[in-house]
């Protein structure tokens, strides 16, 4: 075998049947494709909680890690932590890539949740700022750091582990789960966060109380991990691994071979990256630090957003199977085009029903996107190359524009002094997106590819 790999006949072993099903369809239980969603689900579930809490206890985690003699640049610093962490998920992408498509999906997701639930937990103890000083921010970056890096791995993984286990005409609702459970884990952060702002002081916040979040990573992570290993790889994966096919640099491979389909993947996610942060996790902080709606006023606001957002999810998967991948992207773009500032101006109005009829419009249109990129990108490239070209392209463009959103937004609030300053900046990140998905091919009803 040379040092790519051999050559194999295209989509060998998936060829198309009547009804637009794969041979392997039938060939799965209901019963392990059970397992697989709970496996994919609750990775996923572990490492939004995080950030979740991570963002709407801001504010706290600003006063705990920073001096305060400026709040406002303590909160800038504690996102641009959250924004630095972001810039190692390229790495991680391309090594969390090599992982699952080299030796395998299920190794490499059960090692991310491992090192992402263990990096989590350790949040926990560390000490604040008033205790020692200019460490506790950068112990702070450093866990951030191994966070990202580990979380690199954990939505492209699970993304290609369902799609890949998943009935041809089902993909999209089966891929659909790994963006709820990213709300899921949202949901609870909110519930949680906003429990414990209600019912401890402002002294036991800052003292205590937000470290309790960050220590159900542990026990969740273990969970999940031990689900894992419980599971076999994939069917179309164990088919390139019996026959040696999978191959030996799946990253450069991606580069030499499939540089197209990266860049259109890339411009893609943008939408994804910025309108995930910007409005499922930096809407707590506009609605209460630039807005005045109240922190609790906040939180439920969000809460109500995330339950319906799980719901459209699964929804918008289903119109991705039945009317394809490409015209949901478009028009969640177009929706984000010509809808996002309007609704930023009706959120100023700062009445609560308004506060939340918007956020619901909003993660209905984000939805339109999430529901349905992660099988889009999954059956973009080929099986040998699945992970690296998924993970690298999510990663890179969250990198880039995604982890930086919340820190982008207050930014340009406080240079514009206009605060629809994000929404423009939502709109910049759709017309991208739009051009993008416009220029790829229609995959959802072909059988996956191995070449």
């Amino acid at each position: 075998m040379s040092n790519e790999t051999s050559s194999v006949a295209p989509n060998q072993g998936l060829q198309a049947e009547p009804g637009g099903l794969n041979s392997a369809d039938n060939a799965v239980s209901k019963e392990t494709r059970r397992r697989v969603i709970a496996a994919s689900f609750i990775g996923n579930f572990v490492e939004w909680f995080d950030y979740a809490v991570y963002g709407y206890l801001a504010v706290t985690i600003a006063a705990v890690f920073f001096p305060q003699s400026d709040p406002q640049a303590g909160l800038l610093l504690t996102f641009a932590l959250f924004a630095i962490s972001f810039l190692v998920r390229p790495l991680g992408g391309f090594v969390w890539g090599h992982i699952g498509d080299r030796v395998g999906r299920r190794t490499a997701l059960s090692l991310s949740i491992l090192i992402m639930s263990g990096a989590t937990f350790c949040i926990a103890l560390i000490p604040g700022y008033d205790m020692i000083g200019l460490w506790a921010p950068v112990l702070l970056l450093v866990i951030r750091v191994v966070q990202g890096f580990s979380a690199s791995g954990e939505y492209a993984g699970a993304s290609a582990f369902l799609v890949e286990y998943a009935p041809t005409n089902r993909r999209g609702l089966y891929a659909a789960v790994v963006p709820a459970s990213t709300a899921a884990g949202l949901l609870l952060g909110s519930l949680l966060a906003g429990l414990l702002t209600t019912l401890l002081s402002s002294e036991a916040m800052h003292s205590w109380g937000w470290r309790l979040p960050f220590l159900l990573a542990a026990p969740m992570g273990l969970i999940g991990r031990y689900i894992r290993t419980k599971l076999e790889d994939t069917p179309v994966f164990r088919e390139l691994a019996k026959e040696d096919e999978a191959v030996k640099a799946p990253v450069s491979s991606l580069f030499r071979n499939h540089w197209r389909q990266l860049l259109q993947a890339v411009g893609a996610v943008l939408l994804n990256a910025v309108g995930f942060y910007v409005i499922l996790s930096y809407m707590p902080t506009y609605l209460s630090s630039e807005l005045g709606l109240g922190a609790t006023e906040s939180f439920l606001a969000t809460t109500v957003a995330l339950v319906t957002y799980i719901g459209f999810i699964f929804l918008t998967g289903m119109l991705s199977d039945r009317y394809g991948r490409k015209k949901v992207l478009i028009a969640a773009s177009v929706s984000f085009i010509l809808l996002t500032v309007p609704a930023f101006a009706l959120l100023g109005t700062g009445n609560f029903l308004v506060v939340v009829l918007v956020q619901i419009l909003l993660g209905a249109m984000l939805t339109l996107n999430d529901g349905t990129l992660p099988s889009f990108l999954a059956e973009m490239f080929p099986t040998r190359v699945r992970y690296s070209g998924f993970a690298v392209s999510f990663n890179l463009s969250n990198a880039l524009f995604g982890g930086t959103a919340p820190f982008m937004a207050t930014l340009l609030i406080a240079a514009t002094a206009n605060d629809l300053a994000p929404a423009w900046y939502l709109v910049a990140a759709a017309l991208v997106s739009l051009v993008a998905v416009a220029l790829s091919r229609e995959t959802c009803r072909e059988p996956l590819r191995h070449e």
